[in-house]
């Protein structure tokens, strides 16, 4: 897996995280224990922090960067779709962002909250815990939420990534 040191700003991976070998990760990233990265995804520390919490899962074909004076911090327990954007937004613990899903500078996902699969989160946007955020630009609705999907879905990707972990050979050369 293509893991880059970028001047002084060097990626701090947690032994028990699963980074599958076509991620990319470059320069101030962190990754709590039992995280996942899945292929395809590039985090890009480059001119901010980049940071992911325990026990949540980036799936394949995400992007997340930051920049000077706006981290992109994703939370723990946390479930990111297929194909999302994050750029410079916070994602509080024991949430989840739907496939395809963009969300930018300055907005923070409460505890709980779901943004809708396609949704595009603009600038400066406020999440409520529990509340579901939909559309283009979304609309939130507070109290939508499913606690019992994130939290199934966040207990499925750990499972996933040990088997990943521990199963997982190219076969390939």
């Amino acid at each position: 897996m293509p893991i880059y040191r970028l001047g002084n700003r060097t990626p701090s991976i947690h032994p028990d995280a699963f980074v599958a070998p076509e991620a990319v990760i470059i320069g101030n990233v962190t990754i709590g224990a039992e995280a996942s990265i899945w292929p395809g995804t590039v985090l890009r520390g480059d001119h901010g922090t980049i940071e992911i919490g325990a026990k949540t899962s980036i799936q394949d074909g995400t992007v997340i960067h930051c920049g000077p004076g706006f981290p992109t911090i994703v939370g723990e327990r946390c479930v990111v779709g297929h194909m999302v954007h994050l750029e410079g937004c916070i994602l509080d613990d024991d949430c989840l962002v739907g496939s395809g899903s963009v969300v930018l500078h300055h907005v923070t996902v409460g505890s709980w909250a779901i943004v809708g699969a396609n949704a595009v989160v603009p600038n400066h946007t406020q999440v409520p815990p529990d509340a579901m955020a939909l559309g283009v630009p979304v609309k939130i609705r507070e109290g939508a939420s499913n606690r019992a999907l994130i939290s199934h879905s966040a207990e499925q990707y750990v499972l996933n990534a040990r088997l990943f972990r521990a199963e997982l050979v190219r076969i390939d050369s």
